[in-house]
């Protein structure tokens, strides 16, 4: 039954989840709430480990959240179930939409889309911002909320934009090390 739950919730995910893996977020937030495959603390964790490695964020956390809920077969599960309705659509469009991109009907389509998903992606970070900034008892963490500015700011330098993000992740690795989060 658990991959029958994994593969529904991940197909709906991949299905609504417009935007790219940070708009999965809000999905992965309620399924949090809904099962038992892992916890609402360990989405940071999935967002750190999906951010570090190779591949697109949704599916990286697919496979993740898949895997804490059912081992291997359930990471394969999850992913799948993501990717399904993605390549079911593309398939779609790349047929009929060549015939009707410049028709007045599709881009009011995509410009109503793109507002809501600026809205799904503001509250993943909204969201993310509450689990790593914000303390259990409603206070600001201020060693993290530091963290955070200071990597913003060395990030609007023109020389530093150009480093790898492997390198800001290993840096901030090390100040976590150093310093105790």
């Amino acid at each position: 039954m658990t991959f029958l739950q994994l593969f529904w919730e991940f197909f709906k995910i991949g299905l609504f989840a417009m935007g790219g893996g940070p708009a999965t977020l809000p999905f992965l937030m309620d399924l949090a709430d809904k099962y038992d495959w892992y916890a609402l603390d360990d989405l940071t964790d999935m967002v750190a480990v999906s951010e570090s490695t190779p591949g697109p964020l949704g599916v990286n956390m697919a496979t993740y959240a898949g895997f804490q809920a059912a081992g291997i077969a359930g990471g394969l599960t999850a992913t799948l179930a993501l990717v399904l309705p993605s390549v079911i659509i593309i398939i779609l469009i790349a047929k009929f939409l060549t015939n009707f991109s410049e028709r007045p009907m599709v881009k009011a389509v995509f410009s109503g889309v793109r507002p809501a998903v600026t809205a799904l992606i503001a509250v993943a970070i909204w969201g993310l911002f509450r689990v790593v900034l914000v303390t259990e008892e409603g206070a600001l963490a201020v060693k993290p909320l530091i963290l955070c500015a200071v990597v913003f700011v060395l990030m609007q330098l023109k020389p530093l934009k150009k480093l790898h993000p492997a390198v800001w992740l290993l840096a901030a690795a090390v100040v976590g090390i150093v310093f105790r989060f």
